[in-house]
């Protein structure tokens, strides 16, 4: 028998009668819901553990141990409580409750938050085995959404001042404290060096913790990624002691440089607490009250984090619920992958992922016609270009990199070789610990690819080398110099000229569309010559190399490296670029 199991019969509960409730993976909380004010005496609680849903994607193994230990720890949490536990290992989730309501009669549960959950259980909830109750964790209902928008499509900064206005987060006397809604043009700093980087904390994995890392290990040797035991916040004092250290060692820093990229710190002061949030072992009521009430936070920073959970994480998720999970965009329904990871899913040896069983592909949706397969760049095969690189790395080391690298590196590249919006979400959706179907696809979708077109953002996020090289110091110490023979400015410039039919009527692109209507039709040639070259190479896997561009002709950029605390020294012929 498994220390868990062990663990779990110690403290099972007395024989009585309960009202039982199943609490799915992701509602890891007794902060909400009946478990927050239901004696714990009276109430039994079903918890399912579905290797095949582990198995459909090849997800990151520290996003599986995560899962699964901090699903076993609230189990153990709930025992102590007097709360009795059913713990059940099934094929499927359907299957386990259609065992328990055998026994139990029908189960209460939380709405899910994932589509893919919610699907599954439909006919349950249809013929009465199982009761569906709203999911409390959330900060706004589906009213705010509809009341603060006139469309589609849909803008967010809409939604942001309803809510802060209906809930009175940041507001005085009926006006934003600060005299602002947003302090976005404020939190673009490039980060210096200075003040210091947090390390990330660690935690102390116990038999539990270390006994799922072993079973991770063994049953799913073929998944990617680094799995990190001492990196796993994993029991409630666990989620407790993150909570503490992202408010004291992240938050007072974290507005000027939330758009900051590094290597030397690869989350600078991110506060890392989203997979708590996504798993609720943090609720977002609670973590943007205590934000909103610290008065020796600077307003910068508390408006930018509560923007981005009381905003654009609520935002996400009513989008992705009112066009079921973008598969009915304007009143039309959108092709479907037949299966998850449909052509998509490659495992480090070039293997296709077997098909996972259970739900659909997910929608196809690309409003640009983006059909190109993720390179294999993205899996861990080395491209040359130090940003890109970096980032990967660091994805495939944590589970994990912060909203601007997700955005403006690894959803921008994507953008430039008109990678499938479908491959490009799939791949975030199995990498990121924090990804579940209802934040990653009208992320991706949505805005990193702008596969939805101007649905529920402005514009496309795409852009050359000036932006990085501005936020960020990967272009020092890289092979390419931003100036001279880095490939993005092209790729940009080609970008554009593909796909300026479509954009024309996007008015965020006017500028850049009128910037490129005046190229000669030489440099045209070129920009779509450099296009095809890097496409081609990236999707061999081939490492570029600045020599290997014939339209250089020689032209060397001067190299650069990073000097100590993330300062650079450069030639007079290495200018920052205007952004």
């Amino acid at each position: 028998m498994s220390i868990f199991r062990r663990a779990l019969r110690q403290r099972r509960a007395a024989g009585v009668s309960r009202r039982f409730l199943f609490v799915s993976y992701d509602q890891l909380s007794d902060a909400v819901g009946p478990l927050s004010r239901e004696d714990p005496r009276t109430l039994g609680i079903v918890l399912v553990e579905c290797p095949e849903k582990a198995a459909r994607r090849p997800y990151h193994k520290q996003k599986l141990a995560l899962v699964v230990a901090n699903l076993r720890h609230f189990a153990l949490e709930q025992a102590a409580r007097g709360v009795d536990v059913r713990h059940l290992v099934a094929p499927s989730y359907a299957a386990a409750i259609e065992a328990v309501v055998k026994e139990t009669g029908p189960l209460r549960v939380m709405r899910p938050a994932e589509r893919e959950l919610r699907r599954e259980l439909a006919p349950l909830v249809a013929r009465g085995a199982l009761e569906e109750i709203p999911h409390e964790g959330w900060l706004t209902e589906t009213a705010d959404f509809v009341e603060s928008q006139r469309g589609p499509p849909w803008r967010m900064d809409a939604f942001y001042r309803h809510v802060r206005r209906r809930l009175g987060v940041l507001m005085a006397d009926g006006a934003p404290v600060g005299g602002r809604f947003s302090f976005d043009p404020e939190n673009r700093r490039r980060w210096p060096g200075r003040p210091p980087a947090p390390a990330p904390p660690t935690f102390a994995p116990d038999a539990i913790t270390r006994e799922v890392c072993d079973l991770v290990d063994e049953r799913m040797a073929r998944h990617p990624g680094t799995l990190r035991p001492e990196a796993l916040p994993a029991t409630k004092k666990d989620a407790e002691r993150a909570w503490r250290w992202a408010k004291r060692h992240c938050l007072p820093a974290f507005g000027p440089f939330e758009d900051a990229m590094s290597t030397t710190s690869r989350g600078l002061f991110h506060t890392r607490v989203s997979p708590l949030l996504n798993l609720l072992r943090l609720t977002a009521p609670r973590v943007v009250a205590e934000v909103a009430a610290m008065d020796e936070l600077p307003l910068q920073s508390k408006e930018g984090f509560v923007r981005q959970v009381l905003g654009w994480r609520e935002y996400v998720r009513h989008v992705h619920e009112a066009t079921d999970g973008l598969r009915e965009i304007d009143g039309e329904r959108q092709p479907s992958a037949r299966a998850p990871g449909d052509g998509g899913f490659r495992t480090w040896t070039g293997q296709r992922w077997k098909r996972g069983a259970g739900g659909d592909g997910g929608s196809l949706v690309s409003a640009l016609g983006a059909k190109a397969p993720l390179p294999p760049v993205y899996w861990g095969a080395t491209s040359g270009l130090r940003c890109l690189d970096d980032v990967v790395r660091a994805v495939w080391d944590d589970g994990y990199s912060h909203h601007i690298t997700r955005l403006m590196v690894l959803s921008n590249v994507a953008m430039l070789l008109d990678v499938s919006p479908r491959e490009l979400a799939d791949w975030f959706w199995v990498a990121y610990v924090d990804a579940y179907d209802w934040v990653v696809e009208p992320n991706v979708l949505g805005m990193g690819s702008f596969g939805a077109g101007a649905l529920m953002t402005t514009k496309p996020y795409v852009a050359g080398a000036a932006y990085i090289d501005k936020m960020s110091d990967y272009c020092d110490g890289c092979a390419f110099d931003p100036k001279t023979t880095c490939p993005f400015p092209s790729l940009y410039w080609a970008y554009l000229g593909r796909h300026k039919d479509a954009l024309a009527d996007v008015p965020r692109m006017r500028l850049p569309l009128v910037a490129e209507s005046r190229r000669g039709a030489r440099q045209r040639r070129d920009d779509a010559a450099v296009f095809e070259r890097i496409r081609r190479a990236l999707a061999r896997g081939e490492r570029l190399a600045p020599e290997d561009d014939p339209s250089i002709k020689g032209r060397r950029g001067s190299r650069r490296t990073s000097a100590p605390g993330g300062t650079r020294t450069r030639s007079r012929t290495c200018r920052r670029p205007a952004s």
